[in-house]
């Protein structure tokens, strides 16, 4: 199984012949490209159009991230994928609005039910049940919706219930209190922004492998600046992806607040940090869960990938999209 290979430092991708080399003061290390599905860059790191090309050629997509941690942009070949029919299919079903209500339909209602899937894991039921309640209602009120921007109002409201919950879940030196962004306020936040741009760049990763067009999205409004549809599937993945992942970090604490660097209104990992978050992901990704509909262990990473393959199902008009629920 091929891995994703971080860089964390600043320094030059180097090629010579067919050997690519991680070059800075301190290092130059070769990388296995054979053996790496993805390449994520935290420093600032210069490459060559010989990089690009030869990285390209092994399809080996390589994601970039500023000095926050947030993901920038990705260098990937898409001619050698994708299928005309995908494309024009997919288009179809964003321009006609049942088909399209319906796809952005099922990404919220998969995120719903991987969130009370979370708040039942996590905590006492009674404790919660309040916002399960609410949940339960308010993902009730998809099917009546009429257009994207009631779903988006939906998914909004979901998702501020849920994160109600973080101070009930989380240990008390870990206050939540309310979701922040550019830049987060607090570690909570902090992790949340850091797991979703890694998710982001990691379904891109998976549908890049798919035939999939990345631009033509559903519940998200296809952009020029950004690929959409990786935001629509990472909304299924969150709950049990990004959010176990946090929980667990925090929960255990494997990290403290000596792994964030905080400012008066700014939260961010800090190089040590960063290192224990890719190594925790890195493992949840390849671990491995009994698959019911296939009968045999995939891992968390190929659950992402077969979700993008239901969606080239779907579009094709093969078999109905249903989106990934967790069962614990």
């Amino acid at each position: 199984m091929k891995e994703s290979y971080y860089i964390n430092q600043d320094g030059i991708l180097k090629r010579k012949d067919n050997t690519v080399y991680f070059v800075n003061e301190n290092v130059e290390q070769i990388l296995p490209v054979d053996q790496i599905s993805s390449i994520y860059c935290y420093g600032r790191v210069t490459i060559s159009s010989g990089i690009v090309s030869y990285l390209a050629k092994k399809g080996v997509p390589i994601h970039f991230f500023n000095t926050y941690g947030f993901y920038e942009s990705s260098l990937y070949p898409r001619e050698n994928l994708v299928s005309g029919d995908v494309t024009v299919r997919q288009a179809e079903h964003y321009l006609d609005d049942r088909k399209r209500l319906f796809l952005a339909r099922q990404f919220v209602s998969g995120c719903a039910g991987n969130i009370l899937k979370n708040l039942a894991y996590y905590g006492r039921q009674e404790d919660l049940k309040t916002q399960i309640d609410e949940i339960t209602a308010i993902a009730g009120e998809l099917e009546k919706c009429d257009s994207i921007t009631s779903i988006l109002n939906i998914e909004g409201r979901i998702w501020n219930t849920y994160f109600c919950c973080f101070d009930r879940i989380l240990p008390e030196e870990f206050k939540f209190e309310s979701r922040t962004r550019q830049p987060p306020e607090n570690m909570v936040n902090c992790l949340i922004s850091f797991g979703n741009s890694l998710l982001y760049s990691t379904v891109l990763s998976e549908i890049y492998n798919t035939q999939l067009n990345p631009t033509i999205s559903f519940l998200h409004e296809p952009s020029n600046r950004r690929f959409s549809l990786s935001l629509d599937i990472s909304e299924v993945f969150k709950p049990f992806i990004v959010d176990r992942v946090n929980f667990k970090l925090l929960n255990k604490r494997i990290l403290d607040e000596k792994d964030f660097d905080q400012e008066l209104n700014s939260c961010l990992l800090n190089d040590k940090g960063r290192r224990k978050y890719l190594k925790e992901w890195d493992e949840k990704l390849h671990t491995t869960i009994k698959h019911r509909t296939l009968g045999r262990n995939v891992s968390y990473r190929h659950l992402i990938r077969l979700e993008c393959y239901k969606l080239v199902k779907h579009v094709l008009g093969d078999e109905e999209y249903k989106p990934f629920i967790i069962w614990w």
